[in-house]
């Protein structure tokens, strides 16, 4: 009845608010990646393969895509945004293939390279990622008819997939020379995703700002989206994930 109640009674949220971190999302997304990716791509210096590129294709498709569905409901086309909703689920469902086929080439890739169990344990911090992605997103597209609800969780549900651009921005920063020799260790991925997890603690004051209190989509989700992140070195050490990760290997022959 709590939560019930905070959504009836409550006034909207203003739909720019959530234009204006779909913007922040396109920025992180494209940003983030222009030096290990479109730097590369235009000068003709990226390598890696195709795999990559329809990966990289559907992950930025899917941010602009965002962007366009809350420009939709900031303009009042709340039955458009509703028309153009399947296209989000067929986005969705691209980023979880596209993960797990980059995930498998990255890790061939390591063994080739001489870096196996290092690569697998990195690649935990990919599978993690889109994990998350898929239970708040299969959460927000569940509550599609609780706006207030809806709206918030697909701000969660971005998150994550944020978490890489940023780490490519620590990553062309900070790293030292020797740093593209084998897979960093699992620890260095928590900053960057703290750092993206800044636009939640902007989006609850927003909230408190507006409303009076933090949404329970924000008290539920961010837990769970900050726990992800500070358990993945101990996730990617595991004998369940490396297990699971010879797994994916063994998928493709």
């Amino acid at each position: 009845m709590a939560t019930t109640t905070f959504d009836m009674v409550r006034p909207r949220a203003r739909p720019r608010f959530y234009v204006g971190m779909a913007a922040v999302f396109v920025v992180i997304a494209f940003g983030g990646f222009i030096p290990t990716y479109w730097a590369k791509v235009a000068t003709g210096t990226f390598h890696g393969a195709q795999i990559y590129h329809l990966h990289g294709f559907v992950l930025f498709s899917w941010t602009l895509y965002y962007f366009a569905q809350t420009a939709l409901v900031a303009a009042g086309r709340t039955y458009d945004h509703r028309n153009w909703g399947l296209l989000g689920v067929a986005l969705a469902t691209a980023i979880g293939f596209t993960v797990i086929l980059a995930e498998i080439t990255t890790m061939r890739a390591g063994d080739a390279a001489g870096y196996g169990d290092a690569t697998r344990r990195f690649e935990a911090v990919s599978f993690v990622g889109v994990i998350i992605f898929a239970a708040l997103f299969t959460a927000a597209i569940v509550n599609i008819r609780r706006t207030e609800w809806h709206k918030r969780l697909m701000i969660l549900a971005v998150i994550p997939m944020m978490h890489a651009a940023m780490a490519r921005v620590f990553l062309t920063v900070l790293a030292p020379p020797h740093a593209s020799d084998g897979p960093p260790p699992l620890f260095v991925t928590i900053p960057p995703g703290l750092i993206v997890d800044l636009l939640l603690v902007v989006a609850m004051v927003y909230d408190w700002r507006t409303r009076g209190r933090v949404h329970p989509a924000y008290l539920i989700g961010v837990p769970f989206v900050v726990a992800s992140q500070l358990l993945i070195p101990v996730i990617g050490a595991s004998a369940v994930w490396m297990t699971t990760a010879r797994a994916l290997e063994g998928l493709m022959g």
